[in-house]
């Protein structure tokens, strides 16, 4: 952790402990840098780094403030799957949801996609052009099947923000993040074979072990801590599993980042049964404080974590631009990656390194950080203010998806039915689970709070969950009639 992030974390500390409340005026540069023993250059980056984390402001000529938190919402109970392996099929359910995406006049709270109206893009625009016009012949032509090395370079930089020290050559580029996990899982399973993972967990995983023949092992998992240690040990002992496929960061759709201690302990346990771990960090960089987590893979000597991402989710989906560190595995997975899509394309590659490398990433993200739990806190309010009482919900640390409990078991699919009638689409819980579970829960996106038709897309939800919740109840009359 650099100097500026210890004196930036102690002063978090000290106003989530209550010490300073919202409102209260925080010290001043240069009490701070006297305080810490630092430059007032270091207590300006302090306070830079509060601001982008979105906990004070500003206010010219007076000092900074410290801003109204959102209150955590009440939690979803730890999830408690099935304790069997299973097959997945969950791909046709999927259809109707990626058929319609771009539709017109869709609310769509239910893909998960980052804001693409931000500035902090423009770069990246503009710098994809330069490159179609100066280099043709090379963004015309295959590269190589590992991936660009200005690329390769530039993805192995940002990995020491996680902990880790990746070579350019352990990396493959691969065609977006899903390319990367069904790769990867192709390289250390066999059709028949058992994969952990959490739950709920990512439908697009789901949909890779389907695709792959491979059947799923739902671990109990806590909105907050992820998956149980105590029940991966239990379900190691009884079923023959493969591998581990888990989103520790910033979990897709149930918000959790597991703790540091946790991972050693999980890394322990897999070296015991000798199983490699497929590793999903897509939403890692968004976190929205740093130093942003730990990757699992920053812990792990022996090779046997499969690190995995890409830049649709802190970008844009539309580049397909994602990356695979294999560690012991990099042979078979870049077989895999040979016979799946052969190599990435290269003119999105070199404009994403010459992004990266200008800086201009570095400021997207931070500006991407700040946005984004301000959309957080945002769309939680409103889903308090509208859904009915008994609404559990997630509270991310990281990302922009919230995964949203549904009181007296109301059905999200149901929801979801009403809802497109009002062009609104919302991803019902049921598609992130190999059993069906979670029917009454459903994951929306969060990135757009700043566009009017979200809130009031979220006000259409309570309503209809108002309806269908006063269609289950009987008029007294029939009640009593019953009871005679």
């Amino acid at each position: 952790m650099k100097l500026y992030e210890q004196v930036a974390q102690n002063l978090r500390e000290r106003i989530e402990l209550g010490y300073y409340h919202t409102g209260d005026k925080l010290p001043s540069v240069r009490a701070l840098s006297q305080e810490h023993g630092v430059s007032i250059s270091t207590a300006q980056e302090a306070f830079g780094l509060l601001i982008d984390d979105g906990i004070i402001e500003a206010r010219p000529k007076s000092g900074y403030y410290v801003l109204q938190q959102q209150t955590p919402p009440t939690l979803p109970e730890t999830s408690r799957p099935m304790q069997q392996p299973l097959a997945v099929s969950q791909g046709h359910n999927l259809l109707h949801l990626i058929n319609e995406y771009g539709a017109e006049e869709m609310t769509q709270l239910s893909l998960a996609l980052p804001d693409l109206s931000t500035p902090t893009l423009n770069p990246l625009i503009r710098i994809t052009a330069e490159i179609s016009r100066t280099m043709t012949a090379r963004i015309l032509s295959y590269d190589y099947i590992r991936g660009t090395d200005e690329l390769r370079r530039q993805i192995a930089r940002l990995t020491i923000d996680s902990g880790c020290r990746i070579h350019p050559d352990e990396i493959i580029v691969t065609t977006g993040c899903q390319e990367a996990l069904s790769s990867s899982l192709r390289a250390v399973t066999q059709p028949g074979d058992i994969v952990v993972v959490d739950s709920p967990s990512f439908f697009g995983s789901l949909q890779a072990i389907e695709m792959n023949g491979v059947k799923a092992l739902e671990i109990p998992t806590h909105p907050e801590t992820g998956i149980s240690l105590e029940a991966l040990q239990l379900a190691l002992d009884q079923w023959p599993v493969k591998a581990c496929l888990l989103t520790p960061t910033n979990n897709n759709p149930l918000g959790y980042t597991m703790p540091d201690e946790h991972k050693p302990k999980l890394l322990e346990l897999l070296a015991k049964y000798d199983l490699p771990l497929i590793e999903d960090d897509i939403y890692g960089d968004l976190s929205y404080t740093l130093p942003r987590p730990r990757t699992i893979k920053s812990f792990d000597t022996d090779g046997r974590v499969i690190l995995c991402s890409s830049f649709s989710k802190t970008l844009a989906a539309g580049l397909r631009v994602g990356w695979v560190a294999p560690g012991r595995y990099t042979d078979k997975v870049m077989m895999m990656k040979y016979v799946s899509s052969m190599s990435t394309a290269t003119l999105n590659q070199l404009a994403i390194a010459e992004f990266i490398a200008q800086g201009y990433y570095e400021k997207h993200l931070r500006k991407m950080r700040k946005n984004y739990r301000r959309d957080r806190d945002a769309v939680i309010g409103w889903l308090k203010r509208h859904m009915p009482e008994g609404t559990r919900m997630s509270y991310p640390q990281g990302g922009y998806l919230i995964w949203v409990e549904l009181p007296c078991n109301l059905s999200a699919t149901e929801l979801d039915k009403r809802a497109h009638e009002h062009k609104i689409r919302i991803a019902p819980g049921t598609l992130f689970s190999a059993s069906g579970k979670y029917k009454n829960f459903m994951r929306i996106n969060s990135s757009n709070s700043q566009e009017p038709e979200v809130e009031t897309a979220i006000a259409t939800l309570g309503r209809l969950c108002h309806e269908m919740i006063e269609e289950t109840l009987l008029p007294i009359s029939e009640v009593l009639n019953h009871k005679s």
